[in-house]
């Protein structure tokens, strides 16, 4: 059978190598694309790649108009492009090969690269900017949800967290109904951990950002009383009011189980001043918020092929759109971005912001290498299944979630998050870990694109997932907010970008979602773990 080209696949860009079938192509499949016509050879599977030209071993191949690998073995046009035939090769092999050149190719790229795409739309006047229903705190910073959290410094006091927050939804949340819900934030550090070493600092910004954090009117921090991240360097190193019990406005309640005399009165002391903490969060109440109040996480998991071509950039489109109303856009997950940097060192503000990012590329490669693994190796198994084939390509399509706006910003893991525009927050690909990290540092939504079909929820963040297909919406109505798939069947990129700008809005002014009428989102707060456990 013959079709145009276009509707049994896309060509992203007319210099692509290869292109992405909306649905599995038969073998014996002819597709036609400017008078010319492509014999499919093998069988190739929604959201995998067909090549439309030869292409001999070693040479590179293009898709999103860049390199995403190098053929392991000659490739004929009309094969299935996969990981059989498509390697991940070096980008830079020649210019990589010892620190000299290594310095060479970096300052090459920062003089020709840096910052030459860092022009931004027009943000909107004052009076044509949105707003949302929103808390504002005290200090000024808008919460979209109005949560009590309950906190451990180590895992030994995380059953009694856990003990805590349960008794205070089962038996006190009910009278308040101006707070959203009460949740525990348990880990498995906190001990056997360098003082003042790196996860030490690591885990203090978490948990000071969840404290701190606009969707949380109140908190408690609860302890063991002899760990490495005890509670009173805390509030230290935080600026935090430590209380022992609660009075005024900004205090943290601090229970130490080796204090309070054991688990089980811990936990009634516990009870008795969450009942506080909840009447001081039932005081706030939703009121109209500039929309540059929001911070908004971007992540991708469970990636397939057509994330790159409909979820991300719709998403990162609708970023551009929020920015321009003033608000922050926060991308991360540093590994996912490697072999892509170069776009955003385009699109970097300054110098400064550039060379920050390409540094903390070199340290995953440092930091890989010394842990045996490699950072290309990043594309999972379900990733491969749904069209990925090279860490390239995967980011690629991620860093489309950053949209076109100028990148004003770098920040550490959990590092409180100050920039209004588009921001880089270095994170592992790991979800869970990601999304704790950017939530650290402030953001008050949270903006998911998946291919496969991953079902976070993350409190006190409200998450908003989002299709790259519409089988898979289809499939998981029950956790899935939004369907970008729709864009394959002709709807366009900017009208689902709009319709994703309205669907933060409306979260963000009290629009539950998925993740959120499951009661789902306490599992997923998980620091990240750099070093050892000693």
């Amino acid at each position: 059978m013959y079709y145009p080209l276009e509707e049994k696949a896309i060509l992203l860009r007319e210099e692509d190598d290869v292109a992405v079938a909306k649905q599995k192509l038969e073998a014996g499949t002819v597709l036609v694309h400017q008078g010319k016509e492509l014999c499919v050879l093998q069988e190739v599977p929604p959201g995998h790649k067909v090549a439309l030209r030869d292409i001999e071993e070693g040479a590179s191949v293009r898709k999103y108009g860049q390199v995403i690998g190098f053929a392991a073995r000659r490739i004929r046009a009309g094969d299935w492009v996969h990981t059989h035939n498509l390697a991940v090769g070096q980008l830079e092999q020649e210019a990589l090969r010892n620190k000299q050149a290594l310095i060479e190719h970096r300052n090459s790229l920062l003089s020709r690269e840096c910052g030459a795409e860092a022009r931004a739309e027009e943000p909107y006047p004052p009076e044509q900017r949105r707003t949302f229903l929103g808390f504002v705190r005290p200090n000024g910073r808008v919460g979209t949800r109005n949560y009590v959290a309950v906190v451990s410094t180590v895992n030994c006091s995380a059953g009694a967290v856990r003990a805590i927050a349960q008794r205070l939804k089962d038996e006190a949340l009910g009278r308040f109904p101006n707070v959203d819900g009460v949740f525990a934030a348990t880990h498995k550090g906190g001990c056997g951990t360098a003082a003042g070493g790196t996860d030490h600092r690591i885990l203090q910004r978490v948990l000071a950002g969840f404290i701190e954090h606009p969707n949380v009117a109140a908190a408690m921090l609860v302890g063991l009383g002899c760990e490495v991240n005890g509670a009173a360097a805390l509030c230290k190193s935080a600026g935090l009011a430590p209380v022992g019990s609660f009075e005024c406005p900004g205090e943290v309640v601090v229970l130490n189980i080796q204090e309070c005399g054991g688990v089980q009165k811990t936990i009634e002391r516990g009870l008795k001043e969450g009942v506080k903490l909840l009447e001081y969060a039932d005081g706030f109440k939703r009121t109209p918020a500039p929309a540059s109040g929001l911070v908004v996480a971007t992540n991708c998991g469970g990636s397939d092929a057509y994330s790159g071509i409909t979820a991300n950039p719709a998403l990162g489109m609708a970023g551009d759109e929020l920015v321009r109303h003033g608000g922050t856009w926060v991308l991360g997950e540093t590994t996912e971005i490697y072999g892509a940097e170069h776009l955003l060192v385009r699109r970097a503000a300054s110098r400064e912001v550039a060379e920050k990012l390409l540094d903390l590329i070199e340290w995953w490669k440092r930091y890989t290498s010394a842990l045996g693994a490699e950072i290309d190796n990043n594309p999972s198994p379900g990733n491969k299944e749904g069209g990925i084939t090279t860490i390239y390509e995967k980011s690629l399509g991620a860093v489309t979630k950053g949209g076109s706006t100028p990148l004003m910003a770098v920040y550490d893991y959990a590092e409180r998050i100050r920039r209004s525009g588009l921001c880089f927050m270095d994170t592992p690909g790991f979800d869970p870990v990601s999304v704790t990290g950017m939530v650290a540092g402030g953001c008050n939504v949270v903006a998911f694109t998946t291919g496969r079909g991953s079902c976070l929820g993350f409190k006190p963040a409200p998450c908003i997932k989002i299709a790259s297909n519409t089988p898979l919406y289809e499939a998981m109505k029950d956790d899935m907010d939004v369907d970008a798939g729709v864009i394959l069947s002709g709807v366009s990129m900017r009208d689902v970008a709009l319709y994703i700008f309205e669907e933060i809005l409306a979260v963000a002014s009290g629009k539950r979602t998925k993740s959120e009428l499951q009661d789902l989102g306490e599992e997923e707060f998980a620091p990240w773990v750099v070093g050892p456990v000693l």
